[in-house]
């Protein structure tokens, strides 16, 4: 009888073996993972709207923002909350701040906020420390929110509480100066508190001083803000608000009096100005007053809103060199466009009309940042903010 024997098998091959099924293995689970990512990748959104109460809105509204379509869907409301004409939301997406522009009696209410089901709780209200409130930030690790007092030129630092209610101010700056418009600049007016990319400094526009100042921030610390420096605009512009570019290489700065932009070369806390270009149409009468700036998610196009009877949007081409703006092109809106804001997946944005009482939304072309009407909009009574969320 005859036996065939098999060659023996070495171990290196052996090892072999074992390390091709091994990356076969590794293969299939990055590939099942890429798989699951893309099937999870979020199709809706949270939008949270602030508003003006003088009219008919009751306080903070919430919808259901739908990716794919464009389209919205009612969820709930918070009534009972005075003028939260600006909000901010935590890090972790539970918290909301609000200012309350309530004059003389300014305020900041903080609530609690369930994604799930788009529903607020309200905590509790401090003073703002200041006269009309009209904006509002928080911290990545929410330590401290921010609030900017338009009419008495201050600015507040709140510390955050472990249950994410508001301790009394700890600080409070109040600026001093006028700018040469008798009408708008007869004394300081804080208009926002914007952090920088690394939340190493926080960075505020005075439209009453032409100013931005430019604050080191130390979360910890008694006094959380300390001066690092300022950068002053042409008098009578009246600085409103800014933008980063998503390379953290730029700032935008609109000014709402002169209806322009500045766009500044940003790095550590330092501002160099490269560009100042104008909003108004040449061809157009009447008056402006730059509102809201925003850039899409890929960094390539900024747009920018400009009230009164301007009540127009402008697209900007954003050049990846340099980060100077080139206009693309002016559309209509509503009245007053006061608030827009840019969906996460960068292909719709949504623009409140604080006088024509709804949202509009257009959507993005990606390739040319152009705008396009979709016919989708929602009636609400004054909305002055716009803020998307995920919803989890």
């Amino acid at each position: 009888m005859t036996f065939l024997l098999s060659p023996p098998i070495s171990i290196l091959h052996v090892l072999t073996i074992l390390k091709m099924k091994r990356l076969l293995l590794i293969l299939a689970l990055l590939i099942s993972a890429q798989g699951f990512a893309q099937k999870k990748a979020p199709t809706s959104y949270d939008l949270v709207i602030g508003t003006y109460t003088k009219g008919a809105s009751k306080g903070i509204y919430v919808y259901r923002f739908y990716t794919e379509s464009g389209k919205l869907a009612y969820l709930s409301q918070i009534d009972d909350v005075s003028n939260p004409s600006y909000l901010c939301i935590s890090k972790d997406n539970h918290f909301i701040y609000a200012v309350n522009e309530d004059g003389k009696d300014g305020g900041v209410s903080a609530f609690t906020f369930e994604p799930n089901i788009g529903t607020m709780k309200l905590l509790n209200r401090e003073s703002s420390k200041g006269a009309d409130p009209c904006y509002i930030s928080v911290d990545e690790d929410r330590k401290n929110v921010f609030v900017a007092n338009y009419t008495s030129g201050s600015l507040a630092v709140l510390p955050v509480n472990k249950d994410g209610s508001l301790a009394p101010a700890s600080q409070v700056i109040q600026d001093e100066g006028k700018g040469p418009d008798a009408s708008r600049q007869e004394g300081p007016h804080v208009h926002t508190a914007y952090f920088s990319p690394d939340e190493k400094y926080l960075l505020y526009t005075d439209l009453g001083t032409d100013k931005v100042n430019i604050m080191r921030y130390h979360a910890s610390a008694a006094k959380p803000l300390n001066p690092e420096g300022s950068v002053s605009v042409k008098p009578g512009n009246g600085p409103r608000h800014m933008v980063f570019s998503p390379d953290h290489k730029y700032l935008y700065l609109l000014q709402e009096m002169a209806s322009a932009i500045n766009v500044y070369a940003y790095g550590g806390g330092k501002l160099k100005e490269l560009q100042t270009i104008g909003m108004k149409d040449p061809n157009a009468k009447g008056t402006n007053g730059a509102a809201a700036i925003k850039i899409t998610p890929d960094g390539h196009f900024l747009y920018a809103t400009d009230r009164l009877d301007a009540s127009s949007i402008l697209v900007y081409s954003i050049n990846p060199q340099d980060g100077r703006l080139t206009l693309m092109e002016r559309h209509w809106t509503g009245k007053n466009p006061r608030d827009f804001a840019i969906d996460p997946t960068g292909k719709w944005l949504l623009v409140a009309n604080q006088d024509s009482d709804n949202i509009m939304v257009f959507r993005i072309n990606p390739g040319t940042g152009s705008l396009s009407t979709t016919g989708i909009n929602i009636q609400i009574g004054n909305p002055v903010c716009l803020k998307f969320t995920p919803a989890e």
